[in-house]
């Protein structure tokens, strides 16, 4: 099992930037690909994006790609989100999520979840 605490959630204007991170527990996060997904008031848990294990290969939601960009450090076990160009529709609680395989894009492919970071965007 793994426990993911994500971080760096705050107030910005439209246009500005935040970074998420996502620490995890244990000795084994190298081998979990990661994914980030967001949930808006009255909307559906969605995808933003996801990483595989090794930080070869990453995937993004259309909505984000070009703005956001996912990282790891396995060494500190943390996986980050770097939010660029942040628009009003961006607000929501984002979540990183943990699974062991490919970094699939459903959130029901993730056993492992963090509590959550509010992000809000001001227009």
């Amino acid at each position: 099992q793994v426990l993911l605490v994500e971080s760096g959630g705050g107030l910005v204007q439209a246009g500005g930037s935040l970074r998420l991170s996502c620490a995890a527990s244990g000795r084994t996060f190298s081998v979990y690909a990661m994914g980030w997904f967001r949930q808006a008031p009255g909307k559906e848990r969605e995808f933003v994006g996801s990483i595989w294990s090794s930080s070869i290969t990453t995937y993004y939601a259309d909505s984000v790609k070009g703005r956001f960009t996912i990282s790891r450090d396995n060494a500190k076990n943390t996986v980050y989100l770097q939010m660029n160009s942040l628009k009003p529709e961006d607000t929501a609680v984002y979540y990183c999520a943990a699974r062991r395989g490919s970094p699939l894009t459903t959130k029901y492919d993730y056993p492992y979840w963090g509590q959550g970071t509010q992000v809000t965007v001001s227009s």
